[in-house]
C-alpha cells in the first residue's frame, strides 16, 4: 500500500506540475487594424483630403458632362440613320468614336492623377510617426504580441471583431 501510495503521489504531482506549465505559458494574442479606416477617420477634415475630394468631384463633372455630350450625339446618329442621311450619321459615328476615345484617356489619366495623390497622403510621415506609436501603445496595453494590418497582408482570410483595435486606434490617434 505504501509503494501504491508513493506511485499516486508521483502522478498527482507530476499532473499538477504539468498543469502549472500549462497555465503558464503565454497565449500569443493578435490584432487586426483597419488602416485605411484609420486613415480617413484622422484625416477626413484635413486640407489634402478636401483638395483630393475636390478635384475627385471636378474630375467626376467632366467625365459626366462629356459622357451626355457623346449620349447626345448617339442620339443625333440614330435620327440620321432612320431619316436615312447615312453621309451625316457616319460623320457624327466618327465624333462619337474620337470623344469616346478621349474620354478613355481623360478618365483613365485623372483616375491615375488621384490615386498619386492619395497615395503621397498616405505617406505622410508625419501620420505614420505618430500612428506607429498609438499602435505600440494599444499592443502593449491591450496585451498582443502583434498587429496586423487588413490591407497590408492578403494572407488575412479571416478574423474575430474582437481582434480589430481600429476603433481603438482612431481614438488614441484623436487625442
Amino acid at each position: 500500500m505504501n509503494k501504491t501510495k508513493k506511485i499516486i503521489l508521483i502522478a498527482i504531482s507530476v499532473f499538477m506540475f504539468v498543469a502549472v506549465q500549462g497555465f503558464s505559458q503565454q497565449i500569443t494574442k493578435f490584432g487586426v487594424v483597419d488602416t485605411s479606416k484609420v486613415y480617413s477617420a484622422y484625416f477626413k477634415d484635413s486640407s489634402p483630403v478636401r483638395n483630393y475630394d475636390a478635384k475627385k468631384k471636378e474630375f467626376q463633372n467632366e467625365i459626366t458632362k462629356r459622357a451626355d455630350e457623346i449620349k447626345k450625339l448617339k442620339q443625333k446618329k440614330l435620327e440620321y440613320e432612320k431619316n436615312g442621311d447615312n453621309t451625316n450619321a457616319q460623320k457624327v459615328a466618327l465624333d462619337i468614336t474620337k470623344k469616346t476615345e478621349f474620354l478613355t484617356e481623360y478618365t483613365n489619366a485623372k483616375n491615375a492623377e488621384l490615386e498619386a495623390m492619395l497615395a503621397n497622403m498616405q505617406r505622410a510621415d508625419d501620420f505614420y510617426k505618430k500612428l506607429y506609436k498609438v499602435l505600440a501603445k494599444v499592443a502593449e496595453s491591450g496585451g498582443y504580441s502583434m498587429i496586423l494590418s487588413l490591407q497590408e497582408n492578403n494572407s488575412i482570410l479571416w478574423y474575430s471583431s474582437s481582434v480589430d483595435v481600429t476603433d481603438q486606434v482612431i481614438n488614441e490617434l484623436g487625442k
